[in-house]
């Protein structure tokens, strides 16, 4: 009796702030202004499927970026001793004790046509090079921004596999590569596919890196969205078909995920 008052709390959160907006996405997704039922607004996403595309394979590209580089970070963070690793996490996790459209600008004053990389191109005697406002920048805006969330989940299971393990694949014949492929990469596959959701769904969904970074020509759905409630071409019924086929695309990439999840698997 006592866990379901402590529970209290959550349900309510959960029914204000996630049942609640959810209904209200479908509603708008499905009805006109008089309230009637169309399918005309989910049709009408259709005619943005370039951005879905844009915004799905730029995510994809960032997501990818992010599990390189993380990958081995979050190996020798695993692997070294415990009074360095805290100093190092605290590292990592420094920027994003920033705000996020103070980094976003920072990004800016680096890529600008004036910025920091072209003065520094001037100097050396080179023309300027566009930066700003390309995928490529938004891309970089991406993978810097959410790096962390693939470090750390990957940390946080590397760090659990057992030393003796390695030693015992030494003891067997293993080079590191094959130690790699044999022992770390199938032991730190629930990092892996938690980095990549955690990367992968704010990624495409976001909107202020792709705005600041990326300019008009470089739209993804994040922007779309918010044209939609906020900007302009102001219609909710149609921002909320945008949303609700984003959030089913989601879906059906996380539930594909979690088939690479041995966690997943042997529940199923």
């Amino acid at each position: 009796m006592k866990l379901k008052y402590f529970s209290a709390p959550y349900l309510v959160w959960m029914v204000v702030f996630i049942v609640v907006p959810l209904i209200m996405i479908v509603y708008f997704a499905f009805t006109t202004d008089n309230g009637s039922f169309t399918m005309k607004y989910i049709s009408d996403v259709g005619q943005y499927a370039n951005i879905f595309v844009r915004s799905i394979w730029l995510s994809l590209i960032a997501t990818a970026i992010c599990l390189v580089i993380a990958y081995p970070v979050a190996f020798i963070l695993s692997r070294m001793d415990k009074h360095k690793q805290g100093t190092m996490l605290m590292i990592v996790m420094l920027p994003m004790w920033m705000n996020f459209l103070l980094r976003t600008y920072a990004w800016m004053t680096i890529l600008g046509n004036n910025g920091i990389i072209n003065h520094i191109l001037n100097i050396m005697g080179f023309e300027s090079v566009r930066l700003i406002n390309t995928s490529g920048a938004v891309v970089l805006g991406m993978v810097y921004n959410y790096l962390p969330f693939m470090i750390l989940p990957l940390y946080s299971v590397m760090e659990k596999i057992d030393k003796s393990l390695f030693e015992a694949a030494d003891d067997l014949g293993c080079s590191p590569v094959s130690t790699l492929f044999r022992v770390v990469i199938p032991l730190s596959m629930p990092g892996i596919t938690s980095g990549i959701t955690m990367v992968f769904v704010p990624a495409i969904s976001t909107f202020i890196i792709s705005r600041m970074l990326g300019g008009g020509s470089n739209l993804l759905i994040g922007d779309l969205i918010e044209m939609q409630f906020l900007g302009n071409a102001y219609n909710p019924h149609l921002g909320a078909a945008i949303s609700l086929v984003l959030m089913v695309i989601i879906l059906v990439i996380m539930t594909v995920m979690n088939q690479f999840d041995p966690d997943e698997q042997v529940l199923m």
